[in-house]
């Protein structure tokens, strides 16, 4: 790790710290000001996902000495081949036999481990520097550590212009798996039911049936998962571990310090049946969004009651009855969320191999590494064009 490391700018100057260094800094908390997640967002996954990564945060300073941003980075061991399928999968798991750590690579990823990424500019208008800082000392830092790629991991696509000097030099734009969302304009579930194809309110009124055929499930909303998490964590583990792309792997502190750091954003849903919790959802909700972020099943149960569909309409029932205007959830299981109205949030990866001459050959590779481009069902949402 390279902390105190200084890296000379146009624009200023790049210094490499801890999170200890910011733990006075004003400009800490403002860097993620007017963000769900903000700066204890990012103290959170620091203090309780710290196996795999290398936590960094980049301070950067204009020639007056102020500092115009923090940008947290972290430094990790990526298998570049996740969730490529088919062929290619067993090519490269071929070649793995023989060089186990094949297209595994050291990167300095830029962004939050746990989420979309964002600049961490002070002030909403200093976005523009901030990119341009970024582009001109990012290769620096990652040549002197040792790491082959730059990534810019799950920036949102609003991001396109200001980041366009990284697109227009020397790194590849590539698509992210996109979140997706929901627009909340119903006074109650039955109105939203109603907006669905003929054939996808059947379909969900069947598994409802069925579900209510059973024995009882009672819906519990807490802040705080403590008093709770030994009886829900596994039903989260199942869910990860079924997962055919994983990056982060949540752990028990995550859960707890989220509830006890951020109580007026973080919503805890837990599904009971007969006592014993079968389903289970962290959630945050900020400036009339509620952000559905992962989701726990009890699967000796959860395929037979129908629970992802349940939980959901659980969820936008209760964010109907708080007065939430949208939705959102986070990547993958796409085929359910197309039938069920929801439009894809788009996110975008920047990434650049640190050597030369390898870049541009890597750039064109990339089109066929690219997490989107094995997923057919993204290319039937109605803006698909925008990934």
């Amino acid at each position: 790790m390279q902390i105190g490391f200084t890296i000379p700018l146009p624009q200023g100057v790049g210094k490499i710290v801890q999170r200890a260094d910011l733990r006075d800094s004003v400009a800490w908390r403002d860097a993620f000001h007017g963000k769900c997640k903000d700066h204890r967002f990012y103290e959170i996954i620091e203090q309780t996902l710290s196996s795999d990564f290398q936590y960094q945060y980049l301070v950067l300073e204009d020639h007056a000495g102020t500092v115009r941003a923090v940008q947290p980075m972290f430094f990790v061991q990526q298998n570049i081949a996740e969730g490529v399928p088919g062929r290619m999968r067993s090519a490269i798991d071929s070649i793995r036999k023989r060089f186990p750590r094949f297209l595994t690579l050291r990167v300095l990823m830029v962004g939050c481990a746990a989420g979309e990424g964002h600049l961490g500019a002070c002030l909403a208008d200093d976005e523009e520097w901030v990119a341009e800082a970024l582009h001109a000392g990012l290769k620096t830092y990652a040549r002197r550590s040792k790491a082959s790629l730059v990534v810019l991991k799950d920036f949102p696509a609003r991001y396109r212009e200001t980041l366009r000097s990284f697109s227009n030099n020397g790194y590849a734009r590539v698509p992210s798996m996109p979140m997706t969302q929901l627009p909340l304009p119903y006074e109650n579930f039955d109105q939203y039911l109603s907006s669905l194809s003929k054939a996808t309110r059947k379909d969900l009124r069947r598994k409802f049936r069925k579900t209510e055929k059973a024995a009882p499930i009672e819906l519990e909303v807490v802040n705080d998962i403590t008093p709770y998490v030994d009886e829900v964590y596994p039903l989260y583990l199942q869910v990860h571990e079924r997962s055919h792309l994983k990056f982060e792997r949540l752990t028990k502190d995550y859960f707890c310090s989220l509830g006890q750091r951020m109580p007026e954003r973080a919503r805890f849903f837990i599904w009971r049946q007969l006592g014993r919790a079968v389903a289970f959802s962290v959630c945050m909700v900020y400036a009339g969004t509620i952000y559905d972020d992962y989701l726990g099943l009890d699967y000796r149960v959860a395929l037979d009651l129908h629970l992802y569909f349940y939980t959901l309409r659980d969820i936008i029932k209760w964010s109907l009855e708080q007065g939430l205007n949208c939705y959102c959830s986070s990547p993958l299981n796409y085929d359910p969320k197309l039938h069920l109205g929801c439009n894809l949030v788009p996110l975008d990866l920047y990434v650049l191999h640190t050597g030369a001459l390898i870049n541009p050959i890597f750039r064109h590779a990339l089109k066929f590494l690219g997490p989107t481009r094995h997923d057919p069902v993204l290319q039937r949402f109605p803006n698909a064009h925008q990934l």
